[in-house]
């Protein structure tokens, strides 16, 4: 194999009270796409903000080396002088700029007056969606943009820059199948063109398919290393990433099915973008006590909207909700809750928690009024709840103390599911709960699944990954069009037939 066009040499990260890189050694090659895996909190993700600047040189030990030439980058600006961009798992897009503003954002042509060419800026915006293959207006301001769209215009800006190294985080975690397909064609591009890529996933099909070869991290340090042309074993890799034998995946869905708990009738969302049309128009469907149901969909079916109007966090136009037999009105999502509804978004940075809290004080924070002694909160008593449920969900921090920021994604996750289990949930709807997840913290999410209907709660399913929903669910509603497609059990439902029904055809 050629020199290496990227050396990371002994990388040592240290955070007050952890070490998340322990010496790490790594190497990227012209024309190569490299993959690193491994559980949340391994340290992947530490070791791309060091390469894309954002832990800048001075904070870390050990060596960056592009070529043979010594890296000190001292800021993001640095590494991508240096020819690396930077595709985060977070969406980084300005929402108030249009989509040409964002992808030229801090390149912008001028005239010759030394004014901004704009029409310029939005010609060589559509060049780079046009790499893509992906159709978006690039007046549009970002904002009014879905996630997937947003994840686009992110990757599109990183390609208008025409880096040598691309690195992606978990860039197909926001992306429709078709979509994610599209971007994986357009890197096997790429590398014929001489740009070598890291691309970080949780999802091992993708990475198999796509990628020469596989570095595992796990607890800050490199495991393993695998070779496409050797062929990989997905077992093998798993065991270590997860430094254990995983016996399944999935757990055998035990099913204790009782009577119906929660009924929605004939409701009407609006479009959170397009003002004056409705996202869900006319949509029934009932739950069972112990029952997980899989909300089934495309991108923009609107599941997402149906559930959060059910709770409370988006307005209806109509439809009425009943609780065991009984008519509700919820208002808000603080009335949902205290019906003994538990909602965990599809953006749990953006509406799963306070990002200026401690991890104690995000599982506390829905039931804090049952903490309260006199006027004041039971410190005692709030410690030892969230102490019970840091072990319970095997949160991995330093204490309960920490920032939630300084989580990893599963480990962020496992604080927002301990603060519904805490609040005495009936219906728990989940949108998407595993989203850029590892798959060791998947198959505890799994298992605290069937444990809760085990315990007699309803769980509301949304998924973008048909195999999650199948293992899973014991009965599916599919939504197109704004209505209910069809209804499926369990028995009957296979990949073709949600995904026929999901497209109306």
């Amino acid at each position: 194999m050629n020199s290496a066009i990227l050396s990371v040499k002994n990388v040592i990260k240290r955070f007050s009270g952890t070490v998340a890189l322990k010496g790490v050694d790594m190497e990227l090659y012209p024309n190569e796409i490299l993959a690193l895996v491994g559980e949340n909190g391994a340290g992947k993700s530490t070791l791309m903000k060091i390469l894309s600047g954002i832990y800048p040189y001075g904070s870390y030990e050990g060596e960056l080396r592009l070529g043979d030439q010594l890296c000190r980058f001292r800021s993001p600006a640095d590494s991508e002088n240096a020819g690396i961009a930077m595709i985060y798992q977070e969406l980084n897009v300005e929402l108030d700029l249009t989509v040409g503003e964002n992808i030229l954002l801090g390149r912008y042509p001028r005239t010759h007056l030394g004014m901004i060419d704009w029409k310029k800026v939005h010609q060589e915006a559509r060049a780079a969606l046009d790499l893509l293959d992906v159709d978006i207006d690039t007046h549009v301001t970002v904002r009014n943009l879905n996630p997937s769209m947003q994840q686009l215009v992110s990757i599109a800006r990183a390609l208008y820059r025409r880096p040598k190294i691309l690195i992606l985080d978990e860039p197909t975690s926001v992306l429709t199948e078709k979509e994610a397909n599209g971007l994986m064609d357009i890197l096997r591009g790429l590398k014929d063109k001489g740009i070598s890529c890291i691309y970080i996933s949780h999802k091992l099909d993708e990475i198999f398919s796509l990628c020469d070869r596989t570095v595992v991290f796990r607890d800050g340090e490199k495991i393993s290393e695998y070779r496409k042309a050797d062929g990989y074993d997905s077992p093998k890799v798993i065991e270590d990433m997860i430094g254990r034998h995983l016996d399944a995946m999935y757990p055998a869905r035990r099913a204790h099915i009782g009577e119906e708990v929660l009924r929605v009738e004939h409701f009407r969302v609006p479009h959170p973008f397009a003002y004056g049309k409705s996202i869900i128009e006319d949509v029934s469907f009932s739950l069972k006590k112990g029952e997980i149901l899989g909300l089934s969909g495309l991108v923009g079916a609107g599941r997402s909207e149906l559930v959060s109007a059910i709770f409370g966090a988006l307005p209806k136009q109509a439809g009425k909700v009943y609780l065991e037999g009984k008519e509700v009105t919820i208002n808000n999502p603080m009335e949902a809750i205290k019906l003994g509804f538990g909602f965990l978004s599809e953006d749990r940075k953006k509406n799963g928690f306070v990002w200026t809290m401690s991890i104690r004080e995000n599982m506390t924070l829905v039931c804090l009024r049952n903490l309260v002694k006199g006027l004041f909160v039971d410190n005692k008593k709030e410690q030892e709840l969230a102490r019970q449920y840091f072990a319970k969900l095997q949160v991995k921090a330093p204490s309960l103390e920490t920032q939630i920021t300084n989580l990893s994604g599963g480990n962020q996750q496992k604080v927002i599911l301990a603060k519904w289990l805490m609040s005495n949930i009936k219906i728990l709807m989940l949108d998407e709960p595993t989203r850029g997840i590892d798959v060791g913290t998947k198959s505890e999410i799994y298992k605290l699944m069937q444990e809760l209907t085990d315990m007699g709660i309803s769980i509301i399913l949304i998924s973008s990954e048909m195999p999650e929903l199948l293992a899973m669910c014991d009965r599916f509603v599919v939504l197109g069009k704004g209505v209910v497609q069809c209804e499926v059990m369990r028995k009957d439902a296979d990949e073709v037939s949600l995904i026929r029904a999901a497209s109306c055809t």
